[in-house]
Formats: structure tokens, C-alpha cells, sequence
């Protein structure tokens, strides 16, 4: 993984940025030793659309983080998200086999809760334990060492697209990485940025990236829901750029410098100077006018988020409200917009929880790639992940299918 066996690695594949987090896991918890980010082109919407510009993108963001942290890199914790992540909840019941449940026991329980349909062309990314039931005891967060005949298992399964998969896979090898595990991106986000209460009491993640918006919802410690809409931040910059008639470029600067997504919170006498196109000269324009452009826009995304939530049916025991993250989590006016339409709480969701260089990553940039982090130390002796593995599961479905149909 790097010089020392306590280094780990988190790569977040953006669709606008490549972000690599280097981590030293210490007797404290875990400091980030380096950080490497380069505009990313090779993804549209989360996916790989561009083989070779993923690559170039991830080698250059790798390289500048084993300057900084001094340290080889050999294998990462990569993130997933885009319109191929679907996700279900799935119950699977077995019998005690002893009089006392075992882990032996929960393992059966959870295999069983996997055993659903998923198409030839899908993979199970994740199968994320929520709660147990011994008997008619529900709401059991640890089960071992309880007495009974019958074991239930809740489980909340994330199933993603083979091809999405393999070319993530395939730009990373061909940097010269082997890959711990692929994770989703508002389930590694949510390491950094969420806290234990919050996930006790009810809440929602909201990560807005370039291409994507990633929402997950925590309730009573588990997760409950998860989905990723295909619309983020670039659509925000696009808007700018036919709007104001600027370059891509240009409109991105002017976003991340006086974008705000409520207008009421811009002085009406306020301009900025906005660059043409085709040679003509910068022209001065009401901040009220790019605000006007935002809001919209921004008001689009959350609406669907907001939708989204109410689909997961824990809106109403949401106590912790919603925390944002993600590059666009960083307009100014942005929670004041996202409280006015979801109608509860809504803060920005910084990493937190971690040593070293905060203040380098102290930003909801860089949530997914510090939550890859920390979702490796916790799972460091998982299998790791490979494109043979992947064909190996598709063969034995087809397999299963063939017997099914014979």
C-alpha cells in the first residue's frame, strides 16, 4: 500500500475533479499525510466515458499526493456513484442453530438477505446490515450471544452496473494501483461528515458533486436509503456560461467566487466583471443577474433530493435535519436555500474526526476522498477487488440462470 503497512489511500474519481487522500493510521486515529487533485474530463454523470483521460487525471492526482505525504501509493479505496447505483432493502431469516446466536449465525443471516435477483449486467456493491430480530424482539443492533430459535437479518443492499464497475477498475490498474475495495461515494462522504448522534437521531446526507447528487439516509444508526440523481454542480456552471455568454472556464471561476444560491443575500448594487468570448471586451454585470441563474438551478436539485427523501419514507424522523457536501455545498447561501425547501435543519458537512494537514482538507471538496480514509481503516481486511472476480460472479449467474431455465 505505500512504505508502511499503516498508510491508506482514498481516490475520488469526480466527474469534474480526481482527488487522492493519503492517510497514517496512529495510536490516535488517523492524520492525512497528503492530498493530490487534478480537473478530471474522463467522466460524464459519475461514469467512465473516456478511458484514457481518467487515467491521466488519476495518475497525475496520485503523483501529487506521494510528493506531499512521501510515500509510494500501491493500492487505494476508490469511490462510485452515477445513474447505473440502484439499492434495496432485503430481509433474510434463518434458524438458530445453537440455542445461543453465533456469528456463524448472522453470516447465514446476512448471505440470505443477498439472495434477490440482480440482473446479468449488475453487481452487488455493498450489503449493509441495519438492524436484527431475534424471535419477535426487533430493533437489534448486535444479536451474538442472544437467546433464541429464529434470526432475522435487515439489510440494505447497493447493486451497481459490471461495465460502470470494470471501467473504474481498469483506468486505476492502469496507473499501476490494485484496488482494496470500490465504495460507494455518499456511504465514504458519510465517514467524514456525519456523526454518531446524527445517525441515531435521523438524517440525510446530501452530496452535491459535478455530475452527480448522492443522498443517503441514517436512521436509528443505520442506513436506510441511498440514491444518486444524474444532475451537481456543473449544470450550475453550464447555466453560467450560456447565461452570462462566458467560456466553461471562466463561469466556474466566477461561481466559486460570487456564486450565491439565494438571492435575497445579494447586495442589489453589487457587480462583478464578467469575460467575453470571441476576443470582446469583459463586461460589468449585477451579481443579481448571476444569482438569478443559480438559484434556479440550485432550487432543481434540491427539490429532487427533497423528493428523494420522502421516497425513503423517514422525512418525518429526520430529528438531525440535513447535512450537504460535495463542491457545490460551498455556495454561499446555500443552506438557507436547501432549509426553505426541505423545511428542517440543513448544515455544510466539513471532514472532521481527523489529524494532520485539516486544513488542507477541511473543505466539503474533500469529503468523499477523507471518508474513503476512513472507511478503509475500518475494513482493511476486505477482499480486495478485481475485474477476474467480477467475471467469476457473472459466469456463475449465468450458471444459476441456465439451471433455472433447465
Amino acid at each position: 500500500m505505500g512504505k508502511k503497512g499503516n498508510i491508506i489511500v482514498g481516490l475520488d474519481i469526480g466527474t469534474t475533479k480526481t482527488c487522492a487522500v493519503v492517510g497514517e493510521i496512529t495510536n490516535t486515529g488517523i492524520d492525512i499525510i497528503g492530498i493530490g487533485s487534478n480537473p478530471s474530463e474522463g467522466l460524464r454523470r459519475g461514469v467512465v466515458v473516456n478511458i484514457e483521460s481518467t487515467v491521466d487525471s488519476i495518475k497525475k492526482a496520485i503523483e501529487e499526493a506521494e510528493h506531499m505525504s512521501g510515500c509510494e501509493i500501491g493500492s487505494v479505496f476508490t469511490g462510485i456513484a452515477g445513474g447505473h447505483i440502484e439499492s434495496r432493502n432485503s430481509l433474510g431469516i434463518v434458524a438458530v442453530k445453537g440455542r445461543e446466536v453465533d456469528e456463524g449465525d448472522v453470516q447465514r443471516a446476512i448471505e440470505a438477505a443477498k439472495a434477490i435477483a440482480v440482473p446479468l449486467d449488475k453487481e452487488i456493491l455493498h450489503t449493509l446490515p441495519q438492524t436484527y430480530v431475534v424471535d419477535e424482539q426487533d430493533g437489534i443492533r448486535d444479536p451474538v450471544g442472544m437467546s433464541g430459535v429464529r434470526l432475522e437479518a435487515k439489510v440494505h443492499i447497493v447493486i451497481g452496473g459490471v461495465n460502470s464497475i470494470q471501467n473504474i477498475m481498469k483506468s486505476v490498474n492502469r496507473v499501476g494501483l490494485d484496488i482494496n475495495d470500490i465504495v460507494l461515494e455518499q456511504l465514504a462522504a458519510s465517514e467524514a461528515v456525519l456523526s454518531t448522534d446524527e445517525k441515531d437521531l435521523g438524517v440525510a446526507l446530501v452530496d452535491i458533486g459535478g455530475g452527480s447528487t448522492n443522498i443517503a439516509v441514517f436512521y436509528e444508526g443505520s442506513i436506510k436509503h441511498t440514491s444518486v440523481l444524474p444532475v451537481g454542480g456543473y449544470y450550475v456552471t453550464s447555466d453560467i456560461a450560456t447565461g452570462l455568454r462566458t467560456p466553461i472556464l471562466e463561469a466556474e471561476k466566477i461561481k466559486l467566487k460570487f456564486g450565491c444560491a439565494y438571492t435575497p443575500l445579494i447586495p442589489k448594487e453589487s457587480t462583478i466583471e464578467v469575460p467575453s468570448v470571441g476576443g470582446r471586451d469583459p463586461r460589468e454585470v449585477s451579481r443579481q443577474i448571476l444569482g438569478r441563474i443559480i438559484e434556479p438551478r440550485m432550487e432543481e436539485i434540491l427539490t429532487m433530493a427533497h423528493k428523494e427523501i420522502i421516497k425513503s419514507g423517514f422525512e418525518d424522523l429526520l430529528a438531525a435535519g440535513v447535512v450537504l457536501t460535495g463542491g457545490a455545498a460551498l455556495l454561499e447561501g446555500i443552506t438557507e436555500l436547501a432549509e426553505r425547501i426541505f423545511n428542517m435543519p440543513v448544515r455544510q458537512g466539513f471532514p472532521s474526526g481527523i489529524g494532520g494537514l485539516t486544513d488542507k482538507v477541511k473543505s466539503p471538496l474533500y469529503a468523499t476522498g477523507v471518508g474513503l480514509v476512513i472507511y478503509g481503516s475500518r475494513n482493511l481486511a476486505g477482499p480486495r477487488r478485481s475485474i477476474a472476480n467480477i467475471l467469476t460472479n457473472m459466469i456463475a449467474k449465468i450458471k444459476n440462470w441456465i439451471l433455472e431455465l433447465f
